[in-house]
């Protein structure tokens, strides 16, 4: 009688929508895995973790696609403003927009040397996550397809809905 890992159920769930692969990465066996994770998405305490997961998951990706499109798009004039100046104050430094620069060093003849992030490196990373954010899309409307054909939560047994709050564990029991 194996329980299964609740946290790491929603956590696999989140991460690629597939309740038989995140079923399996939570400790359930391979051919009982896509009855036992359909089985934990029927549980309300689930769905509402698996939300959360995904509200804090979504939070995260906002702020990674701020700084991608930050680093792909960013201007660079306060770089080469630097670049070209007879002398570097700190001041002109502090004020300095140099989001995008990876490294700064000044080369021997007094010059300065400005690396920066590399934009199509951005640009790919941005291309992944939204095409990420296309298959969550699609999973998402499956899954509420498959919320809004299925009987009324009421009309499920106890037994095939787990809804109980305080239980966060399926056993490996038929």
């Amino acid at each position: 009688m194996k329980t299964i890992d609740i946290k790491d159920f929603v956590l696999a769930f989140v991460r690629g929508g597939n309740a038989e692969e995140a079923a399996v990465s939570a400790g359930v066996a391979p051919i009982r895995a896509r009855l036992d994770g359909l089985r934990l998405l029927s549980r309300r305490s689930v769905r509402r973790r698996v939300e959360r997961a995904r509200r804090e998951a979504f939070s995260q990706e906002a702020e990674i696609r701020a700084g991608l499109e930050r680093l792909a798009y960013g201007r660079v004039n306060d770089a080469a403003a630097l670049a070209f100046s007879d002398e570097i104050t700190p001041a002109m430094l502090a004020s300095a927009d140099l989001y995008n620069v990876s490294e700064i060093k000044r080369v021997k003849g007094g010059g300065v040397e400005i690396k920066f992030y590399d934009r199509q490196k951005a640009l790919e990373r941005l291309a992944e996550l939204n095409d990420r954010e296309q298959t969550d899309r699609k999973a998402r409307s499956l899954v509420e397809a498959i919320y809004g054909s299925a009987p009324a939560e009421g009309a499920v047994p106890d037994a095939v809905s787990g809804d109980d709050e305080d239980e966060d564990d399926l056993s490996g029991e038929d």
